[in-house]
């Protein structure tokens, strides 16, 4: 099915001095926000990435990997093959900080392997005109296993240069406190699909060498802070979605902890607190079904200088979460926020998220921008 896709430019919105834009107004805490749209009628969008030219590479879950310029939206050909089942499919991007001498991107996307669909690593080269991927590389593949439930999974380049990629539990919660299995568990790698060697299981018999941190139930969103600690949100089950502080060979309780229930009513494990078992920063009940995640560098809006923004797939918001203890303080809802799968802050400090109940992507700057 061939699919339309259009771009709507910020900047032809101000051609003529004193022509009042008809981009909607968002009102918020910062002042007055203007969203406009960057491109409509996308399929499930799932991760975006910033190009160094300031384009956009977007992925689409059923496979489609898309670029967003000011000359329009264009499909890239060769995107990795996936199995799009269930939760499953081309889920996010990372545009590394090299990309303008390597031109490499890569992806975490649902592959069928040996047992069923596994989440993989995969890197490939974008040419110059940012139409053709080529030089596919596998970095890492987990198990595959039945269902299409709880793949992750994002990925993010940390300060030194090594991956970060999440994975859930694929629907078991008991795999999440095996470190001999990867789900449920957020994974770092070397830039070439390695084992870090510095990794808290890399000398443990029978562990999975790759694992940071384990204990996860369905870990949605990644970002790292300006000192370079790195923050996750997960899905929890019935309540007891959870922001975390991520610390190396860290356990974070699932299932054997919980803020939430299961969908029957029945507790979870032990309880809400367990000795050596991490306690999250912030968690929401009910809960929200948390996506992207971004920690907000301040460029275009001071006073939001660190501060968390987490889409809302369940509730059709973006939660703005402040301070130490961490707490929200802020929805920011409109026609546009439906769905939110991913929020990211654009090199010129504007905030972008990706809909996909509005099957669209749009930017967020101060009406006066």
């Amino acid at each position: 099915m061939i699919k339309s896709h259009t771009l709507v430019i910020a900047s032809l919105l101000n051609l003529f001095s004193g022509v009042a834009s008809a981009d909607p107004v968002l009102q918020t805490s910062a002042g007055a926000i203007r969203i406009t749209q960057m491109a409509a009628n996308l399929d499930v969008p799932w991760g975006f990435g910033f190009l160094p030219d300031g384009s956009v590479i977007l992925t689409e879950r059923d496979g489609e990997l898309l670029h967003i310029s000011d000359s329009g939206t264009q499909k890239i050909k060769g995107a990795p093959r996936v199995a799009a089942k269930g939760q499953g499919g081309l889920l996010d991007v990372l545009v590394p900080r090299d990309f303008a001498t390597t031109r490499e991107v890569l992806f975490t996307l649902s592959r069928r392997t040996r047992g069923g669909y596994g989440t993989a690593v995969v890197s490939a080269r974008l040419n110059a005109d940012h139409t053709q991927l080529s030089n596919q590389r596998v970095l890492y593949q987990a198990p595959g296993t039945a269902g299409g439930r709880h793949f992750g999974s994002r990925l993010r380049e940390g300060p030194d240069g090594h991956l970060f990629v999440t994975l859930g539990d694929r629907g078991d919660a008991a795999q999440a406190q095996n470190i001999g299995l990867p789900p449920g568990s957020i994974l770092r790698l070397t830039r070439s699909g390695q084992v870090a060697s510095d990794n808290p299981f890399a000398k443990i018999p029978d562990a999975v060498p790759h694992i940071w941190s384990f204990g996860h139930r369905n870990p949605q969103g990644l970002a790292f802070d300006p000192s370079g600690q790195l923050w996750a949100v997960e899905h929890g089950a019935k309540g007891g979605d959870e922001i975390n502080q991520i610390h190396k060979g860290a356990n974070y309780g699932w299932p054997v902890i919980s803020y939430g229930t299961h969908y029957s009513g029945a507790t979870i494990g032990e309880g809400v607190a367990k000795s050596g078992l991490e306690q999250p920063e912030w968690y929401w009940d009910p809960s929200i079904a948390p996506s992207g995640m971004m920690i907000y560098s301040g460029k275009m809006w001071p006073s939001w200088t660190g501060d968390v923004f987490i889409g809302s797939l369940k509730f059709d918001y973006i939660a703005r979460l402040s301070g130490t203890p961490l707490i929200e303080v802020e929805q920011l809802t409109s026609p546009q926020t439906g769905r939110i799968r991913d929020v990211r802050e654009a090199p010129d400090g504007s905030i972008w998220f990706a809909s996909e109940g509005q099957g669209a992507l749009y930017r967020m700057s101060p009406e006066t921008d």
